[in-house]
């Protein structure tokens, strides 16, 4: 869209007439995310809160159809790339951030960690020096002391600020450790959430079937600390959730994403901010359709 078309339609949002809002915004919406930073900087000029309103109205709009159809798209490819799904996520706030720059940071933190290792290391002592790296030298943590703020579920911002939720600090402890060759996935644990280290010989069942087993379990938002089997049990004991098969084993791409999409929710359900709850049970429904 040329610049002086845009001014044009920008001039036009404060238009009493209803109908005039309608087309103006339904033609904006449709630029999509090319056009964010120039409504955001024609908000930021703007005097008039009716223009204000009607911006972060079409905002909005562009912002949740651009993660709605990336979903979609993620979905549509087998939700075989976890970064993907999560890049997704934050775009929903922050739509402007680039894949590739994600992608760069965690290749950068990989080879971090990467100069540590060595093949004679044990499964548990590759965890600590991956612990070390992230936690003591770069200095990730959880978010416990805001824990339900939105910003624990962007990668950007978990990029930014070194701080996250469960679910997304645990999605990226996973990611860097796939890159480094470990096998540590997410598990989906009710009201928490966490990682597990495979075995990667497996054993075989009595139905001569190779099946899944777990060597230890890390807990990314608690500094990397380990767990056994155990320790899993007695959690689910203390809640009073029923133990199932499922919660000691590495869960989909789609199910992670589901849980940092499910805790969002929560996040804007404490806010009260009803558009976003609405926008988050949508991109749900998308993901679960996988």
């Amino acid at each position: 869209m040329r610049p002086n078309e845009f001014a044009a339609l920008v001039s036009l949002l404060e238009d009493p007439d209803q109908e005039v809002y309608k087309t103006i915004s339904s033609k904006l919406v449709g630029e999509g995310v090319p056009l964010v930073p120039l409504l955001e900087k024609a908000w930021e000029v703007s005097s008039s809160e009716i223009l204000q309103s009607r911006v972060e109205d079409i905002l909005h709009k562009i912002q949740f159809n651009n993660t709605k159809s990336s979903l979609i798209d993620w979905v549509a490819t087998g939700c075989n790339d976890l970064l993907t799904g999560i890049v997704c996520v934050a775009q929903y706030q922050y739509p402007d951030i680039e894949y590739e720059v994600i992608d760069s940071y965690i290749n950068k933190l990989k080879q971090k960690v990467w100069m540590e290792l060595n093949e004679s290391l044990t499964a548990l002592e590759k965890v600590k020096v991956l612990n070390h790296i992230l936690f003591g030298s770069c200095g990730f943590s959880g978010n416990a002391d805001n824990f339900f703020a939105p910003q624990n579920h962007f990668i950007n911002q978990l990029i930014e600020t070194k701080k996250g939720g469960p679910v997304l600090i645990s999605i990226f402890y996973s990611l860097i450790s796939q890159r480094l060759g470990l096998p540590i996935y997410p598990v989906s644990l009710p009201r928490n959430f966490l990682v597990a280290y495979k075995n990667r010989y497996g054993h075989t069942g009595s139905g001569g079937e190779v099946e899944q087993s777990v060597l230890f379990y890390v807990n990314p938002f608690n500094q990397g600390s380990v767990l056994g089997r155990k320790d899993i049990e007695q959690f689910l004991a203390q809640n009073d959730i029923p133990p199932k098969e499922e919660y000691f084993l590495p869960c989909t791409n789609s199910n992670a994403v589901s849980q940092l999409l499910g805790s969002l929710l929560i996040s804007y359900q404490k806010l009260g901010t009803k558009e976003k709850v609405n926008d988050i049970r949508t991109f749900l429904d998308v993901v679960h359709k996988h």
